[in-house]
């Protein structure tokens, strides 16, 4: 059974994907915790394009500057896997290797694996092969529009589909066809967000909360021994409106990602067409329906951030299917129906409170 919220439609306008100004995929959340005790230690940084915040139990740990230390260490190792952004990283090489097989790391191979895995259980709505299509749309990493066209498209569209991939897991090798580009940006800063809290658990932390551009993991408990609670943002313009929350939900040894389409879009001059970030791979064209944001709940931050990405391109009712059909999936969507009236979905296994009703 649904469970539905209408709320309001005001500041419909200005919608677009969860971004920071600084570059990378982003999913702006709120972390609501009560201040930590003297028991708790919290770490901040920068790291891919966003910042991060780790708090976790301060007694669990002798030495939390080495530990803030490793943490940088295993960020600019990620970097230099899998961003874009970095000339000199493997996948820059791959993306770069006119379809010769390039020997990857092992964090490169985990991440392309569950990218394949989403792709076929989503059937392609999902798909890290749609770089040369998101660029075209001037969402890649230089963010420079092409010439939008039906042919353009088609042609860029050629040069896309994760069945085409090839691994070697035996040489750690993978080859892509000539002008196909792999784009991790839908799924790495989940990952990044599990292998910051795997070390974690590797020093014997137990209770943490990891954030990393707005992706969350938890485990245990806060300084007031009560289970993280985390804020989900309202779809709207912060720059217009400043931000507010859209609801509050407990995480329980879970971790969520949310995807929208309200912060990152360009808006056609000539038919005052607006067009969101997100690429359906079958189209190859800006997805576009009623779900404004979707926030997905799984063990994983990896699975909850490429879902999320998915939930966007199918719409809010093929999103509900799925998480009414996957136990392991929870989460929680905002979307408009036809008059521009709001809707939130929540599943009802989640422990949530709705800030926002009007």
């Amino acid at each position: 059974m649904y469970r539905l919220m209408r709320v309001n439609a005001a500041n419909r306008n200005g919608l677009g994907r969860f971004y920071f100004v600084l570059g990378l995929y982003t999913y702006l959340l709120l972390a609501i915790t009560c201040s930590p005790s003297t028991a708790y230690e919290t770490l901040h940084g920068q790291a891919q394009g966003s910042t991060y915040s780790i708090q976790f139990a301060q007694d669990q740990l002798v030495d939390g500057i080495e530990l803030h230390g490793e943490i940088d260490q295993l960020l600019s190792r990620i970097d230099s896997s899998m961003s874009t952004y970095v000339p000199s990283s493997l996948i820059s090489s791959v993306n770069q290797s006119e379809g010769a097989w390039v020997r990857i790391d092992d964090m490169f191979m985990k991440v392309l694996t569950r990218s394949i895995e989403v792709a076929n259980e989503t059937d392609g709505a999902f798909d890290p092969t749609i770089g040369s299509v998101v660029r075209l749309w001037g969402f890649g990493f230089d963010e420079i529009r092409g010439d939008i066209s039906d042919k353009n498209i088609q042609e860029a569209l050629a040069r896309s589909g994760f069945d085409q991939i090839k691994i070697d897991t035996l040489a750690s090798s993978v080859s892509i066809p000539k002008g196909f580009s792999i784009d991790f940006n839908a799924i790495a800063q989940g990952f990044s967000v599990d292998t910051l809290a795997l070390l974690l658990e590797s020093k014997g932390i137990q209770n943490y909360m990891v954030e990393l551009g707005g992706e969350v993991r938890t485990r245990g408990y806060n300084a007031q021994g009560d289970h993280w609670n985390i804020g989900i943002d309202r779809p709207i313009n912060e720059l217009a409106t400043g931000r507010e929350l859209q609801a509050i939900i407990t995480l329980k040894n879970q971790s969520l990602a949310t995807s929208g389409n309200y912060r990152k879009f360009w808006i056609d001059e000539q038919t005052g067409i607006k067009y969101a970030h997100t690429i359906d791979p079958k189209t190859g064209r800006p997805a576009m329906n009623q779900l404004l944001s979707a926030s997905i709940v799984h063990v994983e931050a990896t699975m909850a951030d490429a879902y999320a990405t998915a939930c966007m391109v199918w719409g809010h009712l093929k999103c509900i299917e799925f998480l009414e059909g996957n136990a392991d999936y929870f989460g929680v969507l905002i979307y408009t129906d036809e008059e521009g009236n709001w809707f939130t979905y929540y599943s009802p296994e989640l422990n949530i409170t709705m800030v926002q009703t009007d």
